[in-house]
C-alpha cells in the first residue's frame, strides 16, 4: 500500500472573512491532489492511452475536522485508492500538516468515453497502476 502525497498551496483568495480557509475551496485541493496522483497514470501513447478523456466525478463527500487557517506554506493532502470497480473508482483524502488533520474527503470517479458519452471500464493497465495506491477503507 502507497498513499500519494501532494503539496497544496493555499491562496489567499481561498480564505473567507475570518482568515480560514472557505470550504469550497477544499474541492480544489482534491481536485489538484487527484490530478497529481493520476497525471503520471495518464501515459499518452497513442495505441493505448490511459485514462483517455479524463475520468468525471460522481460523488464528492467531506468531513472538516477543524478549520484550516490561512499561511504561507502548503497543506498536505494524502491520497489513495478505497475501492476498484470495473467502472469506478473510489479516491480517499487526508488533509493535513503534520498531525493536524482538517479534513478527510471521498470523491468517486468514473473512467469516461466522452465519444459515446458514457462511463466506460478500466483497462487492465489502468487497474494494475491504480492497485499500488489501493488500502481498504478506514
Amino acid at each position: 500500500m502507497a498513499r500519494h502525497l501532494y503539496r497544496c498551496p493555499l491562496r489567499w483568495a481561498d480564505m473567507d472573512m475570518y482568515g480560514v480557509i472557505n470550504n469550497v475551496a477544499y474541492l480544489r485541493y482534491l481536485e489538484e491532489a487527484r490530478r497529481d496522483l493520476l497525471a503520471p497514470l495518464a501515459i499518452v501513447d497513442d495505441e493505448n492511452p490511459l485514462f483517455r478523456g479524463d475520468p468525471v466525478v460522481i460523488r464528492h463527500t467531506i468531513d472538516y475536522k477543524q478549520p484550516l487557517v490561512y499561511r504561507d506554506r502548503p497543506v498536505d493532502v494524502q491520497t489513495w485508492v478505497t475501492q476498484l470497480q470495473a467502472a469506478m473508482v473510489t479516491i480517499d483524502y487526508q488533509v493535513k500538516d503534520g498531525d493536524k488533520l482538517f479534513a478527510t474527503a471521498s470523491t468517486v470517479i468514473a473512467p469516461f468515453n466522452h465519444d459515446a458519452g458514457r462511463p466506460r471500464r478500466l483497462t487492465a493497465e489502468e487497474r494494475a497502476l491504480l492497485e499500488k495506491y489501493l488500502e481498504a477503507p478506514a
